[in-house]
């Protein structure tokens, strides 16, 4: 199963630098399509914030296809809406296009979430969702500064074309490695699978998410200004800095999987606390340019590490209270990391905007991210109970 799980890895590659390539493209984009930098970075949000709606939804509606099937098409979408980007002539075009593909994306990462977990022994099923999402990781650090150089050099549509032919190699190993067959065990309606929301447990896992994956942005959307504003670094080390970032976050991702292979929540517990503690160490180190490259590789490893378990975690809670509706809390979980996402960067903007200051960003990324310790702490509080303590016992 392992050339299964790198496929859907690549996949995972394909899709995370198609999302996140943007930020350093839409300068170009906005140039070439002659619209203002403020409509262009519609291509973020928006593409954000689709991902955030269609997740649940759609994964709800797919529930009897066949997995194999159901990733195969949506990779097929993603990769066809790419093709046509370059194609476009005007703005609203492409941005029809991007939110089209958004769509493809929540469905991909929960469903490959899901499927990855079943392919392995219980024991492995952290490092196995790391697996797969260790190609979002990658993009950060390899897939983003390799689209942008080439949007800067070659056009904007050069991006795109990239972003297809990855994606066109990840449908190939998919079709190749996935196996098939695998579907869900019933026929489950769609207000059984909706009822993950009404349940509270669940709900906290969400909230876990929202405010633990996407609590470092609030700092992290503004990692260039503090490194040439604050620390005072010359520009030509943003490109370096922002590498050393991804590098950090590949390395959390997969020791997190590692880590977080047996009980989740415990592990939970101290990477939020440790990763609260080292954002808000940036407000000191922001000053000390050697310290604050050593900070930053730390944050990025473990803002990072808690993907894996938070994920498997979702995947344990909806077994055991709502075992009907897994799929869709898994993409639930995909939807609340966007939303944090968009949050977070929210509360950044508003901190810079009022007369904060970039500097001071990191101390609210600190308190988001105490708000996930808390849940955490909460969580393994209600597991200890012996309904949650016989689910794990009985897998």
């Amino acid at each position: 199963m392992k050339f299964a799980l790198l496929a859907m890895a690549l996949a995972s590659f394909a899709i995370g630098t198609s999302e996140f390539v943007l930020v350093g493209v839409i300068p170009v984009i906005s140039q070439s399509l002659q619209v203002s930098l403020s409509l262009a970075s519609l291509l973020v949000s928006l593409y954000a914030f689709g991902v955030g709606i269609s997740a649940p939804v759609l994964t709800a509606f797919c529930q009897k296809v066949d997995r194999r099937k159901l990733m195969l098409g949506l990779m097929t979408l993603f990769t066809a809406g790419n093709a046509l980007a370059p194609l476009v002539g005007n703005f609203e075009a492409l941005l029809v296009i991007r939110i089209a593909t958004s769509a493809a994306h929540g469905v991909f990462f929960a469903t490959a979430a899901t499927f990855a977990a079943n392919l392995v022994p219980p024991n492995k099923r952290a490092s196995a969702i790391a697996t797969v999402f260790s190609g979002l990781t990658i993009a950060i650090a390899l897939g983003v500064p390799l689209g942008t150089i080439i949007a800067q050099r070659a056009g904007w549509r050069a991006t795109f074309v990239l972003v297809t032919l990855l994606g066109a190699v990840s449908v190939a190993c998919m079709a190749r490695w996935l196996p098939g067959g695998v579907r869900t065990d019933e026929d489950v309606s769609i207000h059984e699978q909706l009822s993950v929301l009404s349940s509270g447990r669940l709900l906290v896992g969400f909230a876990m998410n929202f405010f633990g994956y996407g609590g470092t942005f609030v700092a992290i959307t503004f990692l260039s200004e503090i490194i040439t504003e604050v620390a005072h670094m010359p520009t030509w080390t943003v490109g370096p800095i922002l590498s050393l970032y991804g590098v950090s976050v590949i390395i959390g991702n997969m020791v997190g999987g590692y880590l977080s292979n047996r009980t989740p929540i415990k592990i939970l517990i101290p990477l939020f606390l440790i990763q609260g503690v080292l954002l808000s160490l940036l407000y000191i180190t922001d000053l000390h340019p050697y310290l604050l490259l050593l900070n930053i590789a730390f944050v990025g490893v473990f803002s990072f590490a808690n993907v894996p378990g938070l994920h498997l975690y979702i995947v344990d809670l909806a077994k055991t209270f709502r075992p009907n509706g897994v799929d869709v809390a898994s993409a639930l979980n995909i939807s609340a990391a966007n939303f944090g996402i968009a949050f977070s960067s929210f509360v950044g903007a508003k901190i810079v905007s009022s007369g904060g200051g970039v500097g001071t960003t990191p101390v609210a990324a600190a308190a988001v991210v105490v708000c996930a310790f808390v849940l955490a702490v909460l969580s393994y509080a209600l597991d200890k109970k012996k309904k949650f303590r016989d689910g794990y016992a009985a897998q």
